[in-house]
C-alpha cells in the first residue's frame, strides 16, 4: 500500500491506497484517535479531494492504535468553555461540516470500526455506506453523562437507525453498545474478529467500487436524502444547545474529575 498526502492538510490523517480503494486512517493513537483540531480539519478536506481524483473508487475508515475514535478531546474542553467564539464558530460548525461532507460524500464508504467509537466517532461509523466492526469494538455517545446536550450526531442519526426507544436509552445513559448488539438493532452491518476487519472492509469496498458509476452515486445520493431531512434541522439545534452546555456546572465538575484522573494515572 502506498501513501497519498495530498489529500489531507497535516498527519492526522493518513491516506494510502490499495488499488482504487483509499485506507483513511484517523491517526493518533496515543489519543484514541480523540476528534483534536488536526484530526477535524483532515476530515473537512479529505472527502472532497478524495471525491475529485477520479483514480479513487471507494474508500475505508478506520482508525489507528486500539480505537476507531474516543471522541471529543476532553481534556481541551476546559479551553472550549472558555472561549465562546472558539466553541461557537470553530468547534461545532467544524462537527456539522464534516458531518455534512460525508453525508454527501458521492462515492462508496466503508467504516471499519477498529474499537471503541465514543461520541463524534460512533458518528462517523454510522455515516457509512457499509460499517463493519471487529468482535472488541463498542459504540457510545456520553455526551449527557459528561453535562452536553448530545449535539454532533447521535440524536439525529441513531432513531434513523434503530428505534427511538433503544436511541433514548443509549444516549441519556450513555451506556456501551458492544458490536454484537449494535449490529442486532441495525447500528451497524456485520462484526468480524478482530483480525478479519481490514480484509472483509476492503473487499466490500472493492466490491462497492466494481458497481456501476452513476448508478451507485446518484442512488447513495437518494438514500443518504433521508439523513439529510430527517437529521440536519436537529443538528442545528443540538450543537448550539451543546455550545451552551459547555458553561455548565454539571459539566465543568465532571470534565475536571476526568482530567484530575487523568493526571494521577500519568503520576503513577
Amino acid at each position: 500500500m502506498s501513501e497519498q498526502k495530498s489529500y489531507v492538510p497535516n498527519d492526522g490523517i493518513l491516506v494510502t491506497s490499495d488499488g482504487p480503494v483509499r485506507i483513511v486512517t484517523l491517526n493518533r493513537p496515543a489519543s484514541r484517535n480523540a476528534a483534536t483540531q488536526d484530526i477535524k480539519d483532515g476530515l473537512v478536506e479529505v472527502w472532497d479531494n478524495l471525491a475529485d481524483d477520479l483514480e479513487v473508487g471507494a474508500v475505508v475508515l478506520t482508525g489507528a492504535g486500539s480505537a476507531f475514535s474516543a471522541g471529543g478531546d476532553i481534556l481541551n474542553f476546559p479551553n472550549v468553555a472558555a472561549d465562546g467564539e472558539y466553541r461557537r464558530r470553530i468547534r461545532l460548525r467544524k462537527a456539522r461540516r464534516i458531518i455534512d461532507a460525508m453525508t454527501t460524500f458521492p462515492l462508496p464508504l466503508v467504516v471499519a470500526v477498529n474499537g471503541p467509537a465514543v461520541g463524534l466517532g460512533a458518528s462517523l461509523a454510522s455515516l457509512g455506506d457499509y460499517t463493519i466492526a471487529a468482535e472488541s469494538a463498542f459504540f457510545a455517545d456520553p455526551h449527557v453523562a459528561i453535562g452536553l446536550v448530545a449535539g454532533d450526531g447521535g440524536a439525529a442519526l441513531w432513531p434513523l437507525m434503530m428505534s427511538l426507544m433503544r436511541a433514548k436509552a443509549y444516549i441519556l445513559t450513555g451506556d456501551r453498545i458492544p458490536a454484537r448488539e449494535a449490529e442486532r438493532i441495525g447500528l451497524i452491518n456485520e462484526v468480524v474478529e478482530d483480525a478479519d476487519l481490514m480484509p472483509r472492509a476492503l473487499a466490500m469496498a472493492h466490491r462497492m467500487a466494481a458497481q456501476p458509476r452513476q448508478a451507485f452515486q446518484e442512488t447513495k445520493k437518494a438514500l443518504n436524502m433521508h439523513i439529510q431531512r430527517a437529521a440536519f434541522g436537529v443538528l442545528d439545534v443540538a450543537m448550539t444547545a451543546e455550545s451552551e452546555s459547555f458553561l455548565t456546572d454539571d459539566n465543568k465538575r465532571i470534565v475536571q474529575q476526568f482530567i484530575d484522573a487523568a493526571k494521577a494515572k500519568e503520576k503513577k
